[in-house]
């Protein structure tokens, strides 16, 4: 008999730093975060990371460390009002900026508005409250950038595979129940893998499967059972793990190869994993650019237009228009020649960040500027047959540099002859 409501990952839940499992580059004795907590100075953070990864618990306990109020809202079902009762309640605790000042947890903070990002604002600037955020999604694209810059941004990774046999074993050898059931685990690695790197999942799928037994049944958990048990159930194991690191690589990848069916296959696998639609568009974005490039520059005003129009008309409809977008760039030419020039130019800019800029391209804003030779011989273009002057645009030391070289493909084969014409030999299109 099932002794409690509360699932194994609750009950699992780490009371200590001793116990948790993972995130050494945090947490450890080298860590980006151990020295706040030596310290008892906690800042405010944006936890990043996949599900299961830890961010909630180790929210708690950094709050339970230093034993400090902690107050705990979701994006999902919390508003404006919510966000300033307990700004309210954490003002008339006092503390500012000590360490006593009570932690905001947030969970899935990129699901905040601007409004309600907006009104902790105030808030983690007067030392009121320290905001712990965590999210699944860039905070970059997500975290407005007042409130970005007020946090520290973490990273948290997938568990390892010893991670997750460690936290197995600590479940079967601690928890009171599973004890009491004489479980057999002779094949972890199912498990494992449909957990994709999720703790909580990793513990929910060992339940379901233990449950999966008859009463009288002896428990002897081999790959063999856990793919029997869990075999119904694969679209709904694979909408964090596996959805965030496997189906939306091979979404994009299946763009990329100018595969339509492959790639609204995968776009229905996310769909029916519940995937937020931005996201989704948003990756469309990046493809659009880095994949086609200006092979067909149509093709990120089409991806522009399905990022806003989704977000307006929302599921089920807005399935049809992330269809026809990921239709629209899978058959589409392809270039990645822009994202191969921008690398080059960083590259070259990392290698020689200090080459001064021709004394002809300057801006000479004042009569000593003007001078000291700043825009002295540059050459209007304008002022020119078809508008185009052969100059020096690039740092002398870089005269003749190519960074982009146009892709093969109708587009910019037709760029490539026009740059040859324009510049004749000088970048040797």
């Amino acid at each position: 008999m099932y002794p409690s409501s509360t699932p194994l990952a609750e009950r699992m839940r780490p009371k200590s730093l001793s116990d948790y499992e993972g995130q050494e580059h945090l947490v450890g004795k080298n860590g980006a975060l151990f020295q706040s907590i030596q310290s008892g100075f906690i800042p405010s953070m944006i936890l990043w990371g996949p599900p299961g990864t830890g961010k909630t618990t180790l929210a708690k306990l950094l709050a339970g460390e230093k034993k400090r109020p902690f107050y705990e809202l979701s994006a999902i079902n919390a508003g404006v009002k919510e966000v300033r009762d307990i700004i309210q309640k954490a003002q008339n605790q006092g503390g500012l900026f000590t360490d006593k000042n009570p932690l905001l947890f947030i969970d899935e903070i990129h699901r905040f508005s601007k409004s309600q990002q907006d009104a902790l604002l105030g808030a983690v600037e007067k030392g009121i409250i320290t905001l712990i955020g965590a999210t699944t999604e860039n905070p970059s694209f997500e975290v407005i950038n007042a409130l970005l810059s007020r946090c520290q941004v973490f990273t948290l990774k997938p568990l390892t595979l010893d991670n997750l046999k460690s936290l197995l074993n600590r479940a079967l050898k601690k928890d009171s129940f599973l004890q009491s059931q004489k479980i057999v685990l002779e094949d972890p690695e199912a498990l494992i893998h449909f957990s994709s790197g999720d703790a909580r999942k990793l513990l929910m799928l060992l339940e379901l499967v233990i449950f999966s037994f008859e009463p009288e049944e002896k428990i002897i958990i081999t790959n063999e059972k856990i793919k029997n048990t869990l075999q119904t159930n694969a679209v709904q194991f694979d909408k964090d793990g596996d959805f965030h690191y496997d189906v939306i690589s091979a979404f994009i990848k299946s763009i990329r190869g100018s595969d339509p069916n492959a790639a609204v296959y995968w776009l229905a696998r996310m769909l029916q994993a519940g995937e937020d639609v931005k996201f989704i568009a948003r990756r469309m974005l990046i493809a659009a650019s880095e994949d086609i490039g200006n092979a067909n520059p149509n093709a990120l005003v089409l991806a522009q237009t399905t990022f806003s129009s989704v977000q307006i008309i929302g599921l089920p409809e807005a399935r049809i228009l992330l269809s026809q977008c990921a239709i629209y760039l899978a058959t589409s030419a392809k270039s990645n020649a822009s994202y191969l020039a921008i690398n080059k130019a960083q590259e070259q800019v990392e290698n020689n960040p200090n080459l001064g800029v021709p004394l002809h391209l300057r801006n000479a804003p004042t009569a000593l500027s003007k001078e000291m030779g700043h825009g002295l011989k540059y050459q209007y273009p304008h002022d020119h047959p078809n508008h185009f002057v052969e100059e020096g645009y690039l740092p002398e030391e870089l005269e003749g540099t190519r960074f982009y070289e146009p892709g093969d493909n109708p587009k910019e084969n037709t760029i490539r002859q026009w740059l040859k014409k324009l510049w004749g030999k000088k970048y040797g299109y």
